[in-house]
């Protein structure tokens, strides 16, 4: 053992030389200097050594990979062997060109062709004389050569790494470029490019956003990546090839994230921020992720198995790692996101969009990444955020119930709370099946205890046994709202001191619900049919109840019975009844004329049964009774209006009309 107290074994191979911190290999901080012993004459050139002996380059190597070949078959292992002079010439051959690259750095280049190839040829025979040679007994030829071989070797791996992270690193590379062959070299170029490649980033999908490329690599470039990597894994430099890959990896990955628009924001920073600045905000992270998942993943991966196809289990780990570093970045902002507590509940629509993110964030690592804890981690990321969906959408039940307003809606118009809710629930059943998925995995959370009042809550929610109550926890919930809403639309047309305009108050929220509810097919399908034809209903009724409030004194005037004395028509009664029947109408007309009805069916459907009724009771008690006036102007005095003139003042009722609302009196 003490002829090899001279080499420092880890592993099956010497190392030689102080080790690279992971720093260093991250960062390429380090130099290559101090590295280059005399290996000749003072006077003599290694190079001029080696092309004066009788081999060439090919024979001298092939020389060498037979005599390796003899020890590891059947050279007997008892025994220190023979070290041909040709393994020396070898060894000063290599550590000849490898002061070269060292002194000269870019001004003189290997070049990734032929002479690249067989540089590595020669490192991989160095590390094969290493281990061979570590089988046998030592003597003081055989230490000579190993920590000779050894020496060069490591030295050639300190190369491979600046090499390796020359190639990697994208900060001196030209990367704002598209596909143009006469993009320049960057000065700092690693010194094993050929004068014949231009080492430019051809964009394999151009993106004309941004004129950015990724992952800036020409395919020539990751294939000398994987020349490199594949020397230094064989020489057992696994562990420095990793630190310089990922290092340098994650660097270009945080670059790529700026290129897209996003950087991080803490949590001091969402607190701080307005509603406008943070959907900003939520935009910019919902872009990167899906940019994560479609792009980036993918094509990371593609790299990490382009850069290590002969080892895929590290290929796979590497790119493990890097996803799980980038996707542990892009959790902290929904992790942040849902601690703040106090948001209302127009906000549920950006949540439900970091939700449904999130569920294809976990689909994509389900697929590219085999890291069940990252996994997990999404998924429970995602779950908070579905447990602040549900929190912000109970809220507008909330709003409904806090709703005590008691000054009524001019006009009888619709109501804005039942504007905002309806509004709210048919942009909400956009989201319908990730909202029954982030209600069903709340209730599921939550324990029997809330599934017991979950159940009350969808008894409560069925009506006179028409309505099935639904399997979804969202169309429970959502029914639920409903119930809330007619009630308190309910509730507040009593504030009307008028009957006639509370049917029309009811009339107009009615009906704008159950189109609204018609005009989207999942709110729909959640109340069925039987609550449709309820509300149908419902409507029918607030029509007749209007009509007899307001037309019933109207028609009891043209009724034609009570008008005769002794058997003869009374002129006086007769004429009171023309004159109460236009009072009655010149005030209708005057009130109604200003009440709002928006819906153009409604209106028509009002105006029509109106005039069915009232145009042919006048007109019938006209034509019997008129005859019993005077021709002339008394006759005018009385009769005001003929059934043209009403039918045209019925077809202005429920117009809004603003303009004579300064002479109207208030009746509600």
């Amino acid at each position: 053992m003490n002829k090899r107290l001279n080499s420092e074994k880890s592993g099956s191979f010497p190392r030689f030389g102080r080790r690279r911190s992971k720093r260093e290999l991250e960062t390429g901080s380090f130099k290559l200097k101090g590295l280059n012993p005399k290996v000749c004459g003072k006077n003599q050139n290694p190079v001029e050594l080696f092309w004066k002996s009788d081999l060439n380059h090919d024979q001298i190597l092939e020389k060498v990979v037979q005599f390796i070949e003899k020890l590891a078959s059947g050279q007997d292992k008892s025994k220190a062997p023979e070290i041909p002079n040709f393994v020396e010439s070898f060894l000063k051959m290599v550590e000849s060109r490898i002061a070269t690259y060292e002194q000269s750095e870019a001004s003189a280049k290997l070049g990734f062709n032929e002479e690249y190839t067989s540089f590595f040829e020669a490192v991989s025979c160095l590390s094969k004389i290493v281990n061979t040679l570590d089988e046998f007994p030592f003597d003081s030829a055989t230490t000579s050569c190993f920590n000779r071989a050894g020496s060069v070797h490591h030295r050639a791996m300190l190369l491979s790494e600046y090499q390796f992270l020359a190639l990697l690193d994208i900060s001196k590379r030209n990367c704002n470029v598209t596909v143009d062959s006469k993009t320049p070299k960057t000065p700092k170029q690693s010194f094993f490019n050929s004068n014949q490649e231009t080492d430019r980033c051809v964009k394999p999908e151009y993106d004309s956003g941004t004129g950015i490329v990724f992952p800036y690599f020409p395919p020539q470039s990751v294939a000398n990546m994987n020349q490199v990597a594949l020397a230094m894994i064989s020489a057992g430099y696994e562990e420095e090839c990793f630190i310089v890959y990922s290092g340098l990896r994650l660097k270009a990955l945080d670059f790529e994230f700026s290129n897209q628009g996003y950087e991080n924001v803490n949590m001091e920073d969402f607190q701080s921020m307005d509603w406008e600045s943070l959907e900003g905000e939520i935009d910019n992270w919902i872009h990167i992720v899906k940019y994560c998942t479609t792009n980036l993943f993918s094509v990371e991966r593609k790299l990490c198995n382009s850069v290590f196809p002969e080892h895929s289990l590290i290929a796979q780990k590497l790119f493990c790692d890097l996803a799980t570093s980038l996707t542990i970045r892009l959790l902290n902002f929904p992790n942040a996101i849902v601690l703040i507590k106090q948001y209302s509940a127009e906000k549920l629509f950006k949540f439900l969009d970091i939700y449904e993110t999130l569920r294809d964030l976990t689909s994509s690592l389900d697929s590219e990444l085999s890291v069940l804890d990252l996994i997990s981690e999404t998924s429970e990321t995602q779950r908070r955020v579905g447990v602040a969906a549900v929190t912000i959408f109970c809220q507008l039940e909330n709003s409904i119930k806090s709703d005590n307003g008691r000054i009524p809606v001019a006009s009888g118009a619709v109501h804005p709370l039942t504007r905002y809710t309806m509004n709210y629930l048919k942009y909400a059943c956009e989201y319908k099946d990730t909202l029954e998925r982030v209600f069903q995995q709340h209730y599921e959370t939550e324990g029997s205890t809330r599934r017991k009042v979950q159940k009350q809550e969808s008894k409560n929610a069925v009506e006179d046994n028409d309505r099935i109550p639904k399997t979804s926890h969202f169309s429970v919930k959502l029914m639920m709202v409903m119930d809330l809403l007619d009630a308190k639309i309910e509730m507040k047309s009593k504030f009307y001191r008028d009957p006639a305009l509370r049917y029309i108050f009811l009339m107009n929220n009615g009906r704008y619900i159950l189109q609204k509810i018609k005009g989207s097919t999942d709110i729909d399908e959640i109340m069925g049919p039987s609550w449709s034809g309820k509300r149908t209903s419902d409507l029918r009724q607030y029509h007749k109840n209007y009509q007899r409030e307001t037309w019933r004194k109207v028609l009891q005037c043209l009724n034609h019975e009570g008008l005769q004395t002794n058997g003869k028509v009374s002129k006086a009664i007769l004429k009171g009844r023309f004159k109460n029947f236009n009072t009655l109408f010149d005030e209708i007309h005057k009130t109604q004329s200003i009440w709002m009805v928006s819906d153009e069916q409604l209106k028509s459907e009002l105006r029509v049964s109106i005039s069915a009724v009232v145009i042919p009771a006048y007109r019938s008690f006209l034509g019997r009774f008129k005859p019993h006036f005077d021709s002339g102007k008394k006759a005018e005095k009385y009769i005001k209006y003929q059934p043209e003139d009403i039918e045209g003042l019925i077809d202005k009722l429920f117009e809004g009309n603003m303009t004579s609302m300064g002479r109207r009196r208030h009746n509600n």
